[in-house]
């Protein structure tokens, strides 16, 4: 290799390694300031806030810092369509945590998500203090129990946000829905609306969270990456109404597919 082919390459190298490290120290700090938010300020907010203002103001600082993590991963969104903007229940197909972190940013919401989640080092601690709904992998008994925390959500005109295929994939099939999520929509006449997430590019290959992959050194390699392009369509809602669960979980899917199919 002609030496100035190897300096060029050294120069790829260090400029990797630098804005890894950068990263990496930002993070900590996002991670820091997410602990600190959780274990103190919530609890405080209770404390201080008038109960009409806490929910307001948990949900900004939980936007603030989805951003923030957003920024960080210098996540580049491209959006199609608009979000209903109303409560809801939000269904996407689900290719890796990072879908958390796109939808996430765009309205206050509470996730439906694997109890998995909550091995994971401070993400699991956020996610429970945030208000995620834990889904135990094979517990078919749990369904009722998920299906009376989103009714009550619901009701409480909270934003529910889920991955109906209960699993990731690479992004190039839509798995089958698990019907049962839609089970609180028929019973609060909530609306449905069903989101297409597509990475674009270098993501298309390492965005997916699949198989043995664990969550610090997929995030490590996210982090590596110049930007992260992600194409989110927000697809027109469904009606509930008349419909049984297994109806709208269908629609949503064929949804869903039929828009990831044209963009192929």
């Amino acid at each position: 290799m002609p030496q100035a082919s190897r300096e060029l390459a050294r120069r790829k190298v260090m400029k990797l390694r630098l804005r890894l490290c950068y990263k990496i120290t930002l993070i900590v700090l996002l991670f820091i300031s997410g602990l600190i938010i959780a274990a103190i300020i919530f609890p405080a907010l209770g404390v201080l806030s008038k109960p009409s203002k806490v929910k307001a103001r948990r949900d900004a600082l939980t936007l603030a810092w989805l951003t923030w993590f957003s920024w960080i991963l210098s996540l580049h969104i491209i959006i199609k369509g608009k979000l209903l903007n109303q409560p809801a229940l939000l269904v996407s197909n689900h290719i890796s945590w990072v879908d958390i972190i796109v939808l996430g940013q765009f309205a206050p919401a509470h996730f439906v998500a694997k109890s998995d989640i909550l091995a994971w080092p401070v993400i699991g601690y956020l996610a429970k203090q945030g208000g995620t709904v834990f889904v135990r992998r094979g517990d078919k008994q749990q369904a009722k129990a998920i299906a009376e925390e989103m009714i009550w959500l619901l009701k409480q005109n909270s934003t529910v946000i889920a991955f109906p295929e209960g699993t990731t994939t690479k992004g190039g099939v839509v798995l089958p829905f698990h019907a049962s999520l839609f089970q609180a929509t028929l019973l609060t006449k909530a609306i449905v609306q069903p989101v297409a997430i597509q990475y674009l590019r270098a993501a298309t290959n390492y965005a997916p969270f699949i198989g043995e992959d664990t969550f610090v050194p997929h995030l490590l390699k996210m982090l590596a990456m110049d930007k992260i392009e992600v194409s989110v369509t927000f697809l027109p809602t469904i009606a509930t109404v008349g419909k049984n669960r297994q109806s709208v979980s269908n629609e949503a899917r064929a949804m869903i597919l039929n828009n990831l199919t044209r963009k192929q």
